[in-house]
C-alpha cells in the first residue's frame, strides 16, 4: 500500500545515445520532474545525463549515484556483490525519501528501463512502496542494427539476447540454436565471442557496432575489429533471415 501524496517514481528511457531518439513522453517528464536522478560513473557526467541535457527542467534538483565499483570488478565475487546491493539499497532510500515528501523523481535510464538497466534494482526495491511508472525507450540493440543497416529478423526467425559474459560453451550453444543474436556486454569477453562464435561456425556473418548512434559510431564486420577488449557501449550482431527472405 503506497503513502498519500506520495511522489511518483519514473524510470524515464532515453534509448539508444541520439538525443533525438527520445520520445515526447520522456522529454516532457524530464520538463516537469522536480528532481531528476541518475547513475554515473565517479568523476563522469553519466551518459544517460549528457543525453537528456537539453530537456531538464533548470529548477530540478539532480540526485546523481556514483557507482561504487567499476567492470573492472568480478561481478560475481562476494565484496561486489555485497558492495554493489549496498549502493543500490542507499540509492533507493534517497529516491524514497524525495517521494514520501511528495515529490516526483526521473530516473534517468539509458535505453529501455526493463532492459539491463539499473532502474531494475529501483523497481524492485521502491514498487511495493510507491507509485512507480515506466517510459519505454528505443534499446541499444535496436539503435546499433538500424546503424548497421541490418535487419535483423524475418519471418519466423528466433532472436537470441545474449551477455558476453556467458562462458565459451554456453554461447557457442545458443548461437548454433538461434536464427540471429544479439550480444551484449562485449568488454574483455571479446576474443572468447569471436571463439564461441567460431565455434558456432557464425563468425563470418557477425557485425560489430560500436557507439551505435552516438558520435563516433563504428560498424564493420567483426573479422575486422582487432583482438582485445571492447569498449561498454559496444554490441555484436548476428542478423537473421537465412533462407527466410521473400523477393
Amino acid at each position: 500500500m503506497t503513502p498519500e501524496n506520495s511522489g511518483t517514481l519514473y524510470g524515464v528511457g532515453l534509448g539508444p545515445g541520439d538525443p533525438e531518439l527520445m520520445t515526447l513522453k520522456a522529454v516532457r517528464i524530464l520538463r516537469e520532474a522536480p528532481v531528476i536522478a541518475h547513475f554515473r560513473k565517479k568523476g563522469r557526467a553519466g551518459h544517460a545525463r549528457t543525453i537528456a541535457q537539453a530537456h531538464i527542467c533548470a529548477a530540478a534538483v539532480e540526485t546523481p549515484f556514483d557507482y561504487p565499483l567499476t567492470t573492472e570488478s568480478n561481478f560475481r565475487d562476494d565484496p561486489y556483490v555485497g558492495a554493489i546491493r549496498d549502493f543500490y539499497t542507499a540509492s533507493a532510500k534517497t529516491i524514497m525519501q524525495h517521494l514520501a515528501e511528495g515529490r516526483d523523481v526521473a530516473l534517468l535510464c539509458e535505453g529501455d528501463p526493463f532492459f539491463y538497466g539499473s532502474f531494475l534494482h529501483m523497481y524492485d526495491r521502491i514498487r511495493s512502496m510507491h507509485p512507480v511508472t515506466v517510459v519505454p525507450g528505443i534499446t541499444g540493440m535496436s539503435g546499433c542494427w538500424t546503424a548497421a543497416a541490418a535487419p535483423i529478423t524475418y519471418g519466423d526467425d528466433v532472436l537470441a539476447v545474449l551477455p558476453g559474459t556467458l562462458d565459451r560453451a554456453a554461447l557457442a550453444t545458443h548461437l548454433k540454436s538461434a536464427d540471429a543474436a544479439v550480444i551484449m556486454k562485449i568488454g574483455k569477453n571479446l576474443d572468447k565471442i569471436k571463439q564461441a562464435l567460431a565455434d558456432a561456425g557464425r563468425f563470418a556473418d557477425a557485425i560489430y557496432v560500436e557507439r551505435g548512434t552516438m558520435q563516433g559510431e563504428r560498424v564493420m564486420p567483426l573479422a575486422a575489429l582487432e583482438d582485445g577488449a571492447a569498449p561498454y557501449f559496444s554490441i555484436i550482431l548476428l542478423p537473421g533471415g537465412r533462407g527466410r527472405r521473400i523477393r
